[in-house]
C-alpha cells in the first residue's frame, strides 16, 4: 500500500476522515477497503513523517514489530484504536492502550489453519526422514539408501505433549489424535473434555517427562517470559523434540542450548526467538540439533491477508460499532 499522495496538513480540516496509519504490511484488498472509508497513511513509528501524522491519527494498524508502550501512546492524543494484524497482541501494552481508553483490536483466528499445517510439517521432519535421487544410481546403492533413510518410530507410537490448548493447540491435537498419536496437554484453565478432542490433561511436570514431542502454544506476556525453564527442560526425554511456534521468549535458551549439547539425540525446532532477528551471540547458533527458522509458521497467503482484516474490527471502533475482537 503507498502512501496517499495528498498529504494530511495540506487538506481542508472540514473534509477530513478519520486518520489511519498503518506501520507494517497489510494486503492490498484489506489497505484498499480501508483507504475507502478512513485517511490511509502508511509510516513506520521510527521514520521522520510519523511525528507529522502522530497528532491526527485516531487508528494504528500494526504486526509484529511495532511496539505499542505508553512512551508511544503520548504521541498520539487523538488515538481511539490500535489494530493489530495478527495473533497475540504482546507487543501491545493493552493496560497503557485501557488507561488511556484506546481499544485494542485483533485476528485471533487468523492464522490457525497454517500454523498447525507447519507444526505438522515439523514433526513430519523430526520423525520421518527422506531424501529424493536426482541421477541415477546402481542397485546396491539404491538398496544402500533404503536400508538408512527409515524413520525410527510411527506416530501412532509417540506421545505429543501440548503446552497451550488454545485454539492453534486444540486444533494440533485434533490433527495429531487424527493422525495417531497419543496426546497429553497442560493448560491453565480447565478445558471441558469435548473440546479437547482426545487429548488428556497432565500436569506441567508430566507433561514434560512424558511427551517424545512438545509443541509449544502459550502466548509472550510477561508472566510467561522463560516459562519453559531449565528445571522442565532437563526433565525432558533423552530423545525427546521441543518445537516453538509460539514466542521465543518463552522458553530460556541458554538452559536449552545447554541441554541439546548434552543430548544429542534431542532436537528443538524452533520458529520464533526472542529477539528477531537474533545476533551472533545467540546460544543456539552453533548447536547442531537445534533447527533455526526466522518466523515462517504464519506465512501463507491466505493467513497474511486474513491477519490484513483486522481492518474492519479497526472501522467498527472508529464509527461506533463493536469490534468482533476486542482486547478490553
Amino acid at each position: 500500500m503507498e502512501p496517499n499522495p495528498t498529504t494530511r496538513l495540506a487538506r481542508d480540516p472540514a473534509n477530513r476522515r478519520p486518520l489511519v496509519v498503518v506501520t507494517e504490511h497489510l494486503a492490498d484488498e484489506a489497505a484498499e477497503w480501508l483507504s475507502e472509508r478512513f485517511d490511509v497513511e502508511r509510516c513506520g513509528v521510527h521514520d521522520d513523517r510519523f511525528g507529522e501524522l502522530a497528532g491526527d491519527a485516531e487508528a494504528l494498524v500494526v504486526r509484529t514489530y511495532t511496539k505499542v508502550d505508553a512512551a508511544l501512546l503520548a504521541h498520539l492524543p487523538r488515538l481511539k484504536v490500535v489494530g493489530r494484524a495478527g495473533v497475540g497482541i504482546d507487543n501491545i501494552d493493552v493496560a497503557a492502550c485501557r488507561a488511556r481508553g484506546v481499544q485494542v483490536v485483533s485476528t485471533p483466528d487468523a492464522n490457525t489453519q497454517a500454523v498447525v499445517e507447519y507444526v505438522l510439517c515439523l514433526i513430519c521432519d523430526a520423525l520421518r526422514p527422506r531424501l529424493f535421487i536426482e541421477e541415477t544410481i546402481e542397485k546396491d546403492e539404491w538398496d544402500l539408501l533404503r536400508q538408512d533413510v527409515v524413520g525410527l518410530w510411527q506416530m501412532d507410537e509417540l506421545v505429543l505433549g501440548i503446552l497451550g490448548l488454545g485454539r492453534i493447540g486444540k486444533r494440533v491435537a485434533e490433527v495429531a489424535r487424527a493422525i495417531g498419536f497419543t496426546v497429553i496437554y497442560h493448560d491453565i484453565e480447565e478445558i471441558p473434555a469435548e473440546r479437547r478432542f482426545g487429548a488428556e490433561p497432565v500436569t506441567l511436570t508430566r507433561l514434560f517427562a512424558e511427551s517424545d514431542l512438545i509443541s509449544i502454544h502459550i502466548d509472550g506476556r510477561p508472566s510467561n517470559r522463560g516459562f519453559v525453564s531449565r528445571e522442565l527442560i532437563e526433565s525432558l526425554r533423552p530423545d525427546a523434540h521441543l518445537i516453538n511456534t509460539a514466542r521465543g521468549n518463552v522458553i530460556d535458551i541458554q538452559a536449552l542450548a545447554d541441554w541439546l549439547v548434552q543430548h544429542p539425540a534431542a532436537a528443538a525446532m524452533l520458529d520464533v526467538h526472542d529477539p528477531e532477528p537474533f545476533g551472533d551471540d545467540y546460544p543456539l547458533l552453533e548447536v547442531p540439533n537445534a533447527y533455526l527458522a526466522p518466523h515462517l509458521a504464519s506465512r501463507t497467503m491466505t493467513a497474511m491477508d486474513n491477519m490484513s482484516w483486522v481492518v474492519k474490527d479497526v472501522a467498527a471502533v472508529l464509527q461506533g460499532r463493536a469490534p468482533r475482537f476486542p482486547a478490553w
